[in-house]
């Protein structure tokens, strides 16, 4: 069982891990063992049984010859002359000479090893086999018994052609068909990469409108799908902005009024006006403070939604959140920004997280720096501050909705948790981590 999961891991790890590689590869298996099952049935059955006959066929014809020379040796040369005119063969007897005891070219092929082993098994004796003679002959000595018999063999009785002719239209054909795969695939493989990278940027807030079917039946169904799917999204998302743009107005008129009736009391003159003047000013407050609850909760539900996503530099955009900071009564250590930053974001909700966590970052410590940098494919912004902290058992329970962590100073709870939705929305993350001033780490993390 071990062995087995060992293999199918290495097996994972050989494996292209793209769709296109993984296509290709299915086509080119079976075309690659169907070509090496054609070429072993040829080379391997058919081309030693025709090269076997050939060299039967010659060395018969030698045979009869030696034989005719041997009962009739007056007529040797009349002999000779007439094997030479039928037979193609190039025939010459050497009296008295022994056979070549040099080692003579090897051929690749069955060729050699046939004609050798169909003249042991006539004449019963070794030869000697020259393949590089001549440019279209063989030459072949077979010992006689007073002599050697000399004979130059034509390559075509012999040869059933250049098996590297059908090697390269095997591998000719395998590369012309793996190509014509290789570009279908291709196709196919871009129309799903389109539909994979509109998914992705519809996830990110990118919205880039519906895309073209193209590709397989099945590809383009899956495009018309995510085509009506974004639609009702989109719509789902404008109808609910039109509805929270008019609780907006229902909410914030009536504080709108309660504010001017305030404003219009009277609060000089009698004593008893002026004694009310702690209760009007605190009621005032807690109108200012009511509107605050509203927009926080009316941008906790329009998640952003209605904002298109543009390059924008964040090292600028970390500087005027910090200089809003100091203005607000807020102390900025340190900014350190990498330059040429620039990511396609939703500026004004991105402003809103980091204005967030700043406001956060001073009402319950005063001190802070800023930092932003690139991480492989992410952009990191990270914001350091000197106040209590949360306890890392405390810090899931921070991002759900209406889960206060502000303290005595107050707060809506809403703060890490707009945080959270918004760069979720950029396909993003929120990351809390210990402070080296002592305080909260907050690491927002943008994809590049």
């Amino acid at each position: 069982m071990r062995v087995a999961r060992l293999t199918e891991r290495v097996i994972r790890r050989l494996l292209p891990r793209s769709f296109q590689g993984r296509s290709l590869l299915i086509v080119l298996m079976p075309l690659l063992i169907t070509q090496i099952v054609a070429l072993q049935l040829f080379y391997g059955n058919y081309l030693n049984v025709v090269s076997r006959r050939l060299a039967d066929g010659v060395v018969s014809d030698l045979s009869f010859i030696v034989d005719s020379v041997e009962h009739m040796p007056a007529q040797r040369d009349w002999l000779v002359t007439q094997a030479r005119w039928r037979t193609q063969l190039e025939i010459d007897f050497h009296p008295g000479e022994t056979l070549t005891t040099k080692n003579a070219p090897f051929v690749l092929g069955p060729m050699d090893e046939d004609l050798t082993n169909a003249v042991r098994r006539v004449f019963d004796a070794p030869c000697y086999i020259d393949w590089k003679a001549t440019k279209q002959g063989v030459r072949l000595e077979i010992p006689l018994r007073d002599g050697v018999l000399d004979v130059i063999v034509p390559r075509k009785r012999l040869d059933v052609g250049p098996i590297w002719l059908f090697v390269a239209w095997e591998v000719g054909s395998a590369i012309l068909l793996f190509i014509v795969a290789g570009l279908f695939v291709g196709k196919q493989v871009r129309a799903v990469r389109r539909l994979a990278k509109a998914a992705e940027n519809f996830g990110l807030g990118r919205d880039d409108g519906p895309i073209r079917p193209q590709g397989a039946l099945e590809v383009r169904k899956a495009a018309l799908a995510f085509n009506r799917m974004q639609a009702r999204v989109n719509r789902f998302v404008a109808q609910r902005t039109a509805v929270l743009a008019g609780v907006s107005h229902d909410l914030r008129t009536p504080l709108t009024r309660l504010r001017l009736t305030l404003a219009m009391m009277p609060v000089e003159g009698s004593v008893e006006a002026q004694e009310l003047r702690p209760d009007i000013d605190d009621m005032v407050a807690d109108i200012a403070e009511m509107e605050r609850l509203i927009g926080s909760y009316l941008s906790f539900a329009r998640g952003e939604g209605e904002e298109e996503p543009v390059p924008t530099d964040l090292a600028t955009l970390i500087r005027d959140v910090a200089a809003d900071t100091v203005r607000a009564g807020g102390e900025v250590l340190a900014i350190h920004a990498e330059q040429n930053l620039v990511v396609p974001v939703r500026p004004d909700a991105i402003r809103r997280v980091l204005i967030n966590l700043a406001e956060n970052a001073r009402r319950h410590g005063g001190r802070m720096s800023f930092s932003l940098r690139q991480a492989g494919r992410m952009i990191e912004i990270t914001l350091d501050d000197d106040g209590p902290g949360i306890a890392q058992s405390r810090r899931k329970d921070v991002f759900r909705a209406f889960n206060s962590t502000s303290g005595p100073e107050g707060g809506s709870g809403l703060g890490l948790t707009i945080a959270r939705d918004i760069m979720a929305a950029h396909g993003g993350s929120v990351v809390l981590r210990n402070s080296p001033l002592g305080g909260l780490r907050v690491v927002l993390k943008l994809p590049r």
